[in-house]
This record gives C-alpha cells, sequence and structure tokens, in this order.
C-alpha cells in the first residue's frame, strides 16, 4: 500500500537517556515528581523556592532550559491541580506554555468539552452526547446523583471534573 514508506526503527536507547537528562533539570524545581512516561511528567512546586515560588517562571526557566541544554521544545501547563494541568500542557502543544490559574478555573472549565475529560473515552463521550451533554458548563446541569446513576462511580468523578475539582496528589517515584 505504501511503496515509498521507510520505516525507522525507534531509539529506546536515546529516549531513555534524554528522558533522563529532562528529568535531571525537573529536579532542580522540585523532589516532589510524578513521570507518566517517558516524555511526561508532573511536578509539585508548591514548596519551592525557585524563582520566587512562581510556577510559571519555574515553567518558563524549565522551558528554557530544555532548550539550551538538549535542543528540545516542550509544552508545559501550570494549574492548581494534575487534571487541569495534563489539560494545560497539551493546549499549546507542541512548544507552548498555558496558564491556568486558580481564579481563572470555573471560566476554563466551563467551557471545556467533555471529551478532554480524563477517562472519558469514545463510549462514555457517546453515553454523555446521547443525554445531550457536550461540555462542562452542560454537565454541571446534571445533579451528582444522577450522574453516578447514569455512570457509576465515575459518575462522581465526571461531577468532580466538571468543577475543576481533582484532590490526587503528585506521588514522586522513590
Amino acid at each position: 500500500r505504501c511503496p515509498d514508506l521507510i520505516v525507522i526503527a525507534p531509539r529506546m536507547e536515546l529516549y531513555r537517556q534524554v528522558s533522563g537528562q529532562i528529568h535531571a533539570i525537573l529536579q532542580d524545581y522540585s523532589d516532589c515528581i510524578e513521570p507518566l512516561s517517558l516524555d511526561e511528567a508532573f511536578l509539585d512546586v508548591s514548596d519551592s523556592d525557585a524563582c520566587q515560588g512562581s510556577a510559571t517562571l519555574m515553567a518558563q526557566e524549565i522551558r528554557r532550559r530544555v532548550w539550551q541544554e538538549l535542543r528540545l521544545v516542550v509544552s508545559a501547563g501550570v494549574a492548581p491541580n494534575k487534571f487541569l494541568a495534563k489539560i494545560a500542557s497539551d493546549w499549546r502543544k507542541p512548544d507552548g506554555l498555558f496558564v491556568i490559574t486558580p481564579a481563572e478555573v470555573d471560566a476554563f472549565v466551563l467551557q471545556l468539552p467533555v471529551s478532554k475529560l480524563h477517562g472519558v473515552g469514545k463510549i462514555t463521550a457517546q453515553k454523555l452526547e446521547r443525554l445531550g451533554i457536550d461540555d462542562c458548563a452542560r454537565l454541571r446541569e446534571f445533579d451528582r446523583l444522577e450522574l453516578v446513576r447514569q455512570f457509576g462511580k465515575f459518575g462522581d468523578r465526571l461531577w468532580q471534573l466538571a468543577r475543576g475539582i481533582d484532590e490526587r496528589p503528585v506521588e514522586a517515584n522513590s
């Protein structure tokens, strides 16, 4: 089907090495780092003194250092919790920074499509669509108990995410 296709083998050892170099940079800003994959991690910088304690300044500096030291672009998301930080980091990919301050959480989440919610896959998105729910503003109109009836335990999680609530801590790998 693709006679001109060129397949390039992955270089996993190089990816691991570069991931380690990025991780070393991150450690200058926080000891509380939760890796998600080779190229993603959550940092809890709430107790960091770097950059006068500003998470936004830390994200800017991390992005600059990764570029200067490794010649790689990275995206960063700054937000009050993991759910929002993940969405923020994806917002301006591949080379951007997006910040959601605590004061902006409500307005940001209200306009968020439910397809962006962690855990909402194709099947759940279809079920939400059948209920007339396409964004978090509409999702908020549903009672918590009704969402639990419709989606089981995940209904409670949907109720929380529609309000920007995510109390999961950043868990550093020891």
